[in-house]
């Protein structure tokens, strides 16, 4: 014989209990999304439909009857925490928007090297045909020696 209750949070509300009597079960819930289910080996609380409302400290006791020696309350705690899909979607989707950002910060610094790359290939090459191909022959300068006039 025994009884095993679920509590939620520091001030232990009591959710779930179930006390088992020469083979007669009782299960009590005081909310909707928690179960029990026993079998002869085992005895198991269900929570379903968790949202983030739910996300607290739960302590489960259990006392022993029969057979004897009475063992009192042992508590067990767990900290329950649930992900709401919401969140999940959302991280997700910052993540992948950063990732695009930094993808295109680093195609965009690309593409300006090479702009300024080739900008600077091609104005070196103008400069460079300027001064072979101009459109007037580089000249020496010629200075005129003048005749002494009589």
């Amino acid at each position: 014989e025994f009884s095993m209750t679920l509590f939620k949070g520091h001030e232990k509300k009591e959710i779930c209990a179930l006390h088992l009597s020469e083979e007669k079960v009782i299960p009590k819930s005081n909310v909707t999304y928690c179960q029990t289910e026993h079998s002869n080996s085992s005895t198991t609380f269900i929570l379903k439909n968790l949202e983030r409302k739910h996300i607290d400290i739960y302590t489960y006791c259990l006392e022993m009857f029969l057979p004897p020696p009475y063992i009192d309350c042992r508590l067990k705690e767990t900290y329950l925490y649930i992900q709401d899909k919401e969140d999940c979607i959302s991280v997700g989707l910052m993540s992948w928007i950063i990732i695009g950002l930094i993808l295109f910060a680093m195609i965009s610094c690309v593409c300006c090297v090479v702009a300024c790359c080739s900008r600077n290939k091609n104005q070196q090459c103008e400069s460079n045909s300027h001064e072979y191909n101009s459109e007037y022959m580089p000249m020496a300068a010629v200075n005129a020696a003048k005749k002494p006039r009589i």
